[in-house]
């Protein structure tokens, strides 16, 4: 009787834990870029009453005989699947169609190349000058000076300063452009005139703080900036009054060997973990050299990726585990009245 109510706590904990993944689910079909999780249980150990025997001459072998001594949670897994693309009216609005991630940071602006900064700090480099492995120089990202994550989520907005936001002030982060002369981001911050109908290079040596600048200066003169747009490679094309395009940045995406082993920060973030791997990062527009921007997805502009939990499916799951739960409970007022009954043999 006490293995029964043992296994019937087991069963009515692992449900539970079901039941909490399955509401999280329901309470997130709405959330931007969510991915949807499952519980997936095991059994426990096994009480030996018996060992299994071999055949013999005059006999057929025999099983062994186990008594199961419940279950237990084997897992949490986040299903990495996509979610249905929503139109929006927003030109800041970008979804990801394909397996990549947005690069965010919370922490000092980051414009510049390298050595002193001014208003802010030095860009966060990337391992392809010798290998182009295009990870992340980790040693960089020390907590004085960025904390980087990850999102799906493209529901971006401005600052005062132009800077592109995530919803929670995290800077979204991408590389400069160049058209083989002057560089799209300036060292102080200021965003220079890179004719945009040239052919465009990125420098993804180096992230950095994107910015949609009020204006631009093509070295003679200053122009406002009237509109922009984002290409499919997330290369940002700003429109000036006089009519010309500049090229302004490109959105920065990274992409993980298992990316179910992210740790979910909240906020619609994650963070590399040791079992996602290292980030690898998309090379930049215009660059040939062991270009790997096939693997990352489009960016969609005005465009957003709403979860991928199926209602349908959670509703039944929902009702699969309650019952689940109700039958372990019944097993264990069952041993109650088998352990009454025994009691009562002594009147």
């Amino acid at each position: 009787m006490l293995r029964l109510m043992n296994s019937g706590v087991s069963g009515m904990q692992s449900n539970q834990t079901a039941l909490d993944v399955i509401g999280n689910n329901i309470a997130n079909q709405e959330t931007v870029a969510f991915k949807g999780s499952r519980a997936r249980f095991q059994d426990m150990l096994s009480q030996s009453q018996g060992d299994g025997t071999s055949p013999t001459v005059s006999a057929g072998g025999t099983n062994p005989t186990q008594i199961g001594l419940g279950v237990k949670l084997a897992g949490i897994d986040t299903i990495m699947t996509q979610g249905i693309m929503q139109p929006t009216n927003s030109n800041l609005d970008v979804a990801i169609d394909g397996d990549g991630y947005f690069i965010v940071t919370k922490g000092n602006t980051i414009f510049n190349n390298g050595g002193t900064t001014v208003n802010g700090q030095a860009g966060i480099t990337v391992n392809n000058a010798a290998n182009q492995d295009h990870t992340i120089n980790q040693p960089t990202l020390t907590a004085s000076e960025s904390q980087v994550s990850y999102t799906r989520d493209g529901a971006f907005t401005l600052d005062e300063q132009g800077n592109l936001l995530t919803s929670d002030g995290y800077r979204v982060m991408g590389y400069s452009m160049t058209n083989g002369g002057t560089d799209s981001m300036a060292d102080d911050g200021q965003i220079n005139y890179v004719d945009g109908t040239a052919a465009l290079t990125a420098n993804d040596t180096s992230l950095k703080t994107l910015r949609i600048p009020a204006t631009v200066n093509d070295g003679a003169n200053t122009f406002r900036v009237t509109s922009f747009s984002i290409g499919r490679d997330g290369v940002i094309i700003g429109t000036l009054s006089d009519g010309r395009t500049t090229a302004i940045g490109q959105i920065a995406m990274a992409s993980f060997r298992n990316p179910a082993g992210l740790s979910k920060e909240g906020k619609n973030l994650y963070s590399a973990s040791v079992n996602s791997g290292t980030a690898t990062l998309r090379s930049g527009a215009g660059n040939t050299v062991n270009n790997n921007s096939d693997g990352y997805g489009d960016a969609l502009q005005s465009m957003l990726e709403m979860s991928n939990v199926d209602l349908a499916q959670q509703f039944t799951d929902m009702i699969v585990a309650s019952r689940a739960f109700q039958a372990n409970g019944k097993s264990i007022t069952t041993g109650d009245e088998i352990l009454q009954d025994i009691i009562n043999l002594k009147r």
